[in-house]
């Protein structure tokens, strides 16, 4: 049973995620509230799995909640759900933590297989969205410590900002599973970083 929280503002939207989520097999919707300030406040008590936080809240945004949340509730997986599609909001997002990029007129069973991805190690995006992040590491890929990396270290830390799973990175480039997880055992180590998110942070900061 994955857990989830919801943080949204408009009744309706949080309704309508709160009813999704508890009546698909294999998910609870734990709390759903309406600020970052009481998810701030509650959250690592309940601790779910999953967060969907909405960007454009009252008074603390999203991305701030996320980035205070974060360092207190380690194992929780970040989803930001939002209209915004410019590429500060998006960065800013995967910057302060957030473990995927959702647009609110995804589909319901899109959500729910992004936060079932989100739980098992990936980094869901819309295909907007994922479209944006490779475009900022198209552009920023051939400097500073983009260039540590290998040609096919670096399709691999491509497929890795898709959001792609290993097996399917596998799949695309017509490697073994395994070499995937080696390659991107070298990403991190040469990166010095621990998780996807850290490493597409790294290349596109820069």
């Amino acid at each position: 049973m994955i857990t989830v929280v919801i943080v949204e503002d408009v009744k309706e939207i949080r309704e309508g995620l709160q009813l999704l989520i508890d009546g698909s097999e294999g998910f609870s919707c734990k709390q759903a509230f309406s600020t970052a300030e009481e998810a701030i406040e509650k959250l690592p008590v309940i601790y779910p799995d999953v967060v969907l936080m909405d960007i454009n809240l009252p008074g603390i945004n999203g991305i701030e909640a996320v980035r205070k949340l974060k360092s207190r509730c380690k194992k929780t997986q970040f989803i930001m759900s939002t209209v915004y599609e410019d590429d500060e909001s998006i960065f800013e997002s995967l910057k302060a933590g957030a473990s995927g990029y959702l647009l609110k007129k995804t589909a319901p069973v899109k959500i729910l297989d992004s936060i079932s991805e989100v739980y098992n190690g990936g980094s869901p995006m819309s295909s907007q969205i994922a479209r944006k992040v490779i475009a900022s590491f198209q552009q920023k890929n051939s400097i500073d410590d983009s260039e540590l990396l290998t040609l096919r270290e670096k399709e691999i830390l491509k497929s890795l900002a898709k959001g792609l799973r290993y097996k399917e990175i596998a799949a695309e480039l017509n490697i073994g599973l395994e070499t995937v997880r080696t390659h991107t055992r070298n990403i991190y180590e040469k990166l010095q970083v621990q998780s996807r998110t850290e490493a597409i942070n790294k290349i596109m900061g820069q």
